[in-house]
């Protein structure tokens, strides 16, 4: 049995979200699939095993930054997930997103020791190709406006050095968040497929900072996790 993720092979489905937040993890279980039951509680990271349209499906909090989610993606892989689909929020960093638009990350910058840390060496975090491709076939259908590039994992959130927002976008990345860098190098090591999608929630550029109501928060967050259920539920080609 692993150590923080409490659980024994065959609690967690193969297919599995990964919301930051435990209470969203929760949420995401009592909301929208059949039949959940709570399969970890262990340092209130919850988790949660159910189906979505009849298909076996978990959800896992990991916290907050990559320290945080390179331990629950290594024992879930441990515990046979195959297909972990993050769901977070970001902060836009293109002055054209909008408040509630969805990101699809092909790539993140790993402005975080986590991924350096395991890797040792210059490597680029890169999200699996058939969950990016699901995701922006699956939003489209939905007439859902998607965002498809490069963010960065950032393992600060009170960030010190003001210009870095401003570099960073000079460079076309989307969006920054904290943990997708370390899931997708874990990704390919452990060879799960991993991908990340992100609501914006706020946006951080031209010297403004811009957050997005809870109501209108909500609405899009649904709509992403409904999103990413189907995305990572579907079967493997």
């Amino acid at each position: 049995m692993p150590i923080h993720v409490r659980a024994e092979p065959g609690d967690y489905a193969e297919a599995c979200l990964l919301p930051g937040d435990p209470l969203r993890a929760k949420y995401v279980a009592e909301t929208f699939l059949d039949g959940a039951e709570q399969k970890n509680w262990e340092r209130g990271m919850l988790g949660y095993t159910g189906t979505f349209r009849g298909r076996p499906v978990s959800v896992q909090a990991t916290g907050m930054g990559c320290p945080s989610a390179a331990i629950v993606i290594e024992e879930l892989a441990m515990l046979g997930v195959k297909r972990m689909l993050r769901i977070g929020t970001c902060g836009g960093l293109q002055a054209d997103l909008r408040l509630g638009d969805l990101i699809v990350a092909l790539s993140a910058v790993p402005a975080d020791a986590t991924a350096t840390h395991i890797v040792g060496e210059p490597h680029a975090p890169t999200a699996d190709w058939s969950l990016v491709h699901g995701a922006v076939h699956a939003a489209k259908e939905l007439g859902k406006p998607v965002r498809v590039g490069p963010i960065v994992s950032s393992d600060v959130f009170y960030n010190a050095d003001d210009g870095q927002y401003a570099r960073w976008s000079d460079r076309g990345i989307l969006a920054v968040e904290m943990e997708a860098a370390v899931l997708f190098t874990l990704g390919a090591l452990r060879k799960v497929k991993a991908g990340c999608l992100l609501t914006v929630s706020d946006v951080v550029v031209e010297g403004e900072f811009v957050r997005i109501s809870d109501e209108e928060m909500q609405a899009a967050v649904d709509q992403m996790t409904e999103l990413a259920l189907a995305v990572v539920t579907d079967e493997p080609h």
